[in-house]
């Protein structure tokens, strides 16, 4: 039987890893720029601390793991025959892989409150899986780099956020849009059409515009049981038009009764102002159908979109007030961004935006030629490594041309080739794989040369 990998998963070989470490660092280096720490959790957690966090659609694309040993045991035939597979699982399983890297967080924060001093700033890269359907974009194995701060109220966070969503784009050269929205204006709006019960359904739904169309939101949100009347009160809001200030102008109008849905202006308007003061180059758009379906979030939501790639959003996140609440941990306000790195390495790999050289990759490879040039070139390998050169010998004595094609494979820049004359004079003789330029340098040389070579790359 030929090997194969799961839907929705993939391998990636050496020169992809390069490319994905070069995402991953340019991530961490901006978030540490900021003051965050890393952190990781397990990649399984208990059900009972993911189930009921992510809504009802959530839930089901929780991917569940067996119990160990004889998971059956414990059923007897008759529960088995009922084919309840709800209920069932819930005897047979008693973990998960993780859906998000906000819940755990959470749940981290709850465990190991003693040891936190708040506000607590963290940053976590690590994989997430969903049980979801393979598509362009959309994986059911996938890392997520996340990025909180927990307690504390402060609206200098989201800002700082926005900041941080600025630098990692402008630093990747990809053109993105940052799309604001903030949970109390949809619930304000809720509240407007007399729905105010049916807030969860409504964010679900209008959370779906993009990719369904309006249509197919209107015959979800009628489905849910809210009437006609209200359906054509919610469509002119969400449909609002103009620069952020016309929007939010109209809004005060539209929710001139609805305190919640005035709070959310007060909001939204003072991070705007604060990034319009910091002359934040990424555009920013109020954007009042950007709901984000997950239940927890409370205040500002956040969504980035690229600009010259067809995909969904490459960052997301938004302020939750409550979510250590359901650890039994009261009080404790959150506010985080998740950057999705398999998104932004499709995005990278669309526009070809990747640098030339990589930090992997290797700047000198030395040609061997036998047991006495062997020993001098490792000698020349250990001094140039330990000043920070990727550097490596090729281990078998084989025709030059087999060890230049490898060299060529691997892009590798240069090449030092060593014979008696070069071992008589403490040299070597190095050759430039893209001009095909060889000259003898000293081992002082040689450094210069690379480092030359490594800053113009």
């Amino acid at each position: 039987m030929k090997p194969s990998i799961p839907k929705g998963t993939r391998d990636f070989t050496a020169q992809e890893m390069a490319k994905r470490n070069y995402i991953f660092n340019t991530i961490k280096e901006v978030f540490r720029r900021y003051g965050f720490q890393q952190i990781e959790t397990p990649a399984m957690e208990n059900l009972s601390t993911l189930m009921g966090k992510y809504g009802d659609e959530g839930d089901k694309l929780l991917f569940k793991i067996l119990n160990s040993g004889d998971y059956l045991s414990g059923l007897k035939d008759e529960e088995l025959l009922t084919r309840d597979s709800n209920k069932i699982s819930s005897r047979i399983s008693e973990k998960g892989l993780r859906y998000d890297l906000t819940v755990p967080f959470a749940r981290f924060v709850v465990q190991n409150r003693d040891k936190i001093v708040f506000p607590f700033k963290r940053y976590q890269i690590q994989p997430v899986w969903r049980a979801d359907r393979p598509q362009r974009g959309r994986y059911r194995e996938f890392y997520q780099c996340d990025v909180d701060v927990v307690g504390s109220n402060s609206l200098l966070n989201e800002v700082e956020l926005i900041q941080i969503v600025d630098e990692v784009y402008r630093k990747l050269k990809i053109n993105v849009c940052l799309k604001i929205n903030n949970r109390k204006l949809l619930t304000g709006i809720a509240e407007i059409i007399g729905q105010a019960d049916k807030i969860t359904d409504i964010t679900v739904a209008i959370d779906k515009l993009d990719k369904i169309g309006l249509e197919k939101v209107r015959e979800e949100i009628a489905s849910k049981g809210i009437p006609k009347e209200a359906i054509e009160k919610l469509e002119p809001i969400l449909q609002l038009s103009g620069s952020n200030r016309e929007k939010l102008e109209q809004l005060k109008a539209v929710l001139a009764s609805s305190e919640s849905g005035l709070k959310g202006i007060e909001e939204v308007e003072s991070i705007l102002e604060f990034c319009e003061n910091m002359k934040i180059a990424t555009p920013i758009e109020l954007d009042l159908t950007l709901a984000r379906g997950l239940n927890y979030y409370t205040g500002a939501i956040f969504e980035v979109k690229a600009m010259d790639v067809e995909i969904g959003s490459i960052t997301g996140g938004g302020r939750y007030d409550n979510l250590t609440g359901v650890f039994g941990m009261e009080g404790v306000s959150g506010v985080g961004i998740s950057f999705g790195a398999d998104r932004i390495y499709d995005v990278l790999n669309q526009l070809n935006l990747y640098p030339e050289t990589s930090e992997e990759q290797t700047q000198l490879l030395f040609a061997s030629f036998g047991e006495k040039e062997l020993r001098y070139s490792l000698a020349l390998a250990k001094q140039l490594r330990e000043k920070g050169f990727n550097v490596e010998v090729y281990p078998e004595s084989v025709k030059l041309k087999k060890q230049m094609s490898y060299a060529d494979s691997k892009n590798i820049p240069f090449v030092a080739i060593i014979g008696e004359n070069e071992m008589c004079e403490n040299k070597l003789m190095l050759k430039d794989m893209k001009s095909g330029r060889q000259e003898a340098l000293s081992l002082s040389e040689t450094l210069v040369k690379l480092e030359e070579a490594l800053h113009s790359a």
